[in-house]
């Protein structure tokens, strides 16, 4: 009976063990530390595969805007470099054909003093460089003019925008607050910015036009920043504050590089106009002596080359002091 009893409760432990093996639950603690890890492995690698998947995403969005940006800067070349463009930037209200008349008109004048000082050549001269000369270097001389006081105002305005964009204001107010009380000529140009946006003209088209009228390499990165967060989002603020630092960067860098070479213009302004001074001086003191190289024949050949080393020589040194950055 007691044997009976015994064996009774040795299989009812056997059972209950065997059961509680298959259970698990007397798994040790590193296995089921393992378990758990296999279980919340899954959900972290989706978040990094989501993270992945926008930032690469971003990262196209960024590519297709650069490329876009890239293909209007080359359709947009032609248009900046016709009259019509220079007229634009150099901020005049007067059309290319009255600027056309206008040049027509300062070559007749100018051809007539050269007839009357020098014959058939001179009026030839004289209309040449009235009509495709004079006007075309004033008004090269307003558009950099223009551009400049742009570029040393931009770096102020990039700071309203960051500014206003912390404080959170929208962009677009940030525009029409630099148009208000920015002196000109940015707040000409941005003033038109905010008018193209007015009447329903995409952001980035409308700074595809500005930098039409101010192609400058300060607008092209403004446009680039600005289109690039329209399209892929981020931190405003940030990228315009880094802009700004950038753009007060090259402005120092400018001034630096025109500080070191001064000397050098100074000294290749000297040297480019003193033949043309020495001539003038021999005309009025002893015109006998220089007027054999405009009579005779070896004399205009003499001319000929002097002129032409003369344009090479301030080529080269126009290279050599010029520098682009």
């Amino acid at each position: 009976m007691d044997f009976t009893l015994v064996a009774a409760v040795l299989a009812f432990v056997a059972v209950g063990g065997v059961g509680f093996a298959f259970t698990g639950q007397g798994q040790p603690a590193t296995a089921q530390k393992r378990v758990k890890a296999v279980s919340t492995a899954k959900p972290v690698d989706r978040r990094k595969q989501a993270v992945e998947i926008a930032t690469l995403k971003r990262r196209q969005t960024t590519q297709e805007a650069l490329k876009d940006l890239a293909t209007a800067e080359k359709q947009s070349r032609q248009r900046r470099l016709s009259i019509k463009g220079q007229i634009t930037q150099a901020g005049l209200s007067v059309s290319p054909v009255a600027f056309w008349v206008i040049s027509a008109v300062v070559g007749l004048v100018l051809a007539i003093a050269g007839l009357v000082i020098q014959g058939l050549i001179g009026a030839a001269i004289g209309f040449f460089v009235g009509t495709f000369g004079l006007p075309r270097w004033f008004l090269g001389m307003l558009v950099s003019g223009r551009q400049k006081k742009f570029a040393n105002q931009l770096a102020d305005a990039i700071d309203v925008i960051v500014r206003g964009v912390k404080s959170g204001l929208p962009l677009n107010q940030c525009l029409r607050i630099i148009a208000a009380e920015s002196p000109e000529p940015l707040k000409d140009e941005f003033q038109t910015l905010c008018d193209s946006q007015a009447m329903g003209v995409p952001l980035d088209q409308s700074l595809q036009r500005l930098y039409e009228r101010m192609p400058l390499p300060e607008v092209n990165f403004f446009a680039i920043v600005l289109s690039i967060q329209l399209k892929t989002g981020g931190n405003l603020s940030e990228s315009l504050g880094n802009l700004s630092s950038v753009l007060r960067a090259r402005k120092l860098m400018k001034e630096k590089v025109k500080a070191l070479s001064s000397e050098a213009k100074a000294s290749a302004m000297i040297i480019g106009a003193l033949p043309v001074l020495v001539m003038m001086m021999v005309y009025f003191t002893r015109p006998q002596y220089i007027m054999i190289l405009f009579s005779d024949p070896m004399g205009n050949l003499i001319l000929i080359a002097s002129a032409i080393m003369m344009v090479l020589g301030t080529f080269v040194m126009h290279k050599m002091i010029n520098f682009k950055f």
